[in-house]
């Protein structure tokens, strides 16, 4: 079991498929603190949409957050209770959540 960090995005960016425990409240009711979710590795950007919950490092900090919206290349990340932590490109977003536990 991997914790939400740059550890783990390591093995999704090297094509693992990863259980990743999230923390904190900032996704409930979707996820709960400690709440264990199965993340994937992303083989085609083009896949992700609006409502993805993904691994990805915004201003420093890796999160598993929801993408909220997208503007070309650019992936808006925030949490679920609307608050947008902030645009990232695809280089921060290391994987993408495929099955909650």
């Amino acid at each position: 079991m991997n914790k939400e960090n740059m550890h783990t995005a390591r093995k999704l960016l090297n094509g693992e498929t990863c259980l990743v425990q999230g923390f904190g409240n900032s996704m409930v009711p979707i996820l709960k603190s400690g709440q264990v979710c199965e993340v994937s590795p992303i083989l085609d950007y083009s896949d992700l949409s609006k409502g993805n919950i993904v691994l990805c490092k915004v201003r420093g900090h890796v999160y598993l957050h929801l993408v909220s919206a997208i503007k070309g290349k650019q992936y808006q990340i925030s949490n679920n209770h609307k608050h947008v932590n902030g645009w990232i490109t695809k280089n921060g977003i290391f994987g993408k959540v495929t099955k909650i536990l």
